[in-house]
């Protein structure tokens, strides 16, 4: 059986590390047990990186152990011609490129708390052919997944 693979963007990864509780921290749990796999884009480990420094330093620490203990893979930001050529499959400019890298990761699942830009416009998930939700959504995919696996 494969784990799930989910690819976290800036929000979620960011509520996962300050949060001692919650979907992205049980998340986060998960992949430190080997039970789900995380991605996320090198925009998406500077964006966290940047806001746990300007909003809680003091545990700039804990993200970087979090980044090690859950085994995350990190893949690299689509070229501009990529980000070019997806222009309209969200509103919001600056989040194609996350949306961009989470397509060719090829992850089973896209966790966001950004329900503007990414849930609730519902044509996002279908130009994309990913599953968006929150971290809550997102824990509750993967423990049916995992009980259908026998895990």
């Amino acid at each position: 059986m494969t784990s799930p693979d989910l690819f976290f963007d800036s929000s979620a990864l960011f509520a996962g590390i300050i949060s001692a509780s919650g979907a992205s921290r049980a998340l986060l749990v998960l992949a430190e047990a080997g039970q789900v796999a995380i991605t996320v884009s090198e925009q998406v480990m500077a964006e966290t990186e940047r806001a746990v420094a300007r909003k809680i330093p003091q545990a700039l620490p804990d993200f970087r152990e979090a980044i090690r203990a859950t085994g995350l893979r990190i893949v690299r930001d689509p070229p501009p011609g990529e980000i070019e050529a997806h222009a309209d499959i969200i509103a919001h400019q600056a989040d194609i490129p996350i949306l961009v890298a989470a397509m060719q990761a090829t992850t089973d699942y896209l966790v966001t708390l950004n329900r503007r830009h990414f849930i609730d416009d519902h044509a996002v998930a279908e130009r994309s052919k990913l599953r968006i939700g929150t971290p809550g959504d997102a824990l509750e995919w993967v423990r049916r997944y995992l009980a259908e696996a026998g895990a």
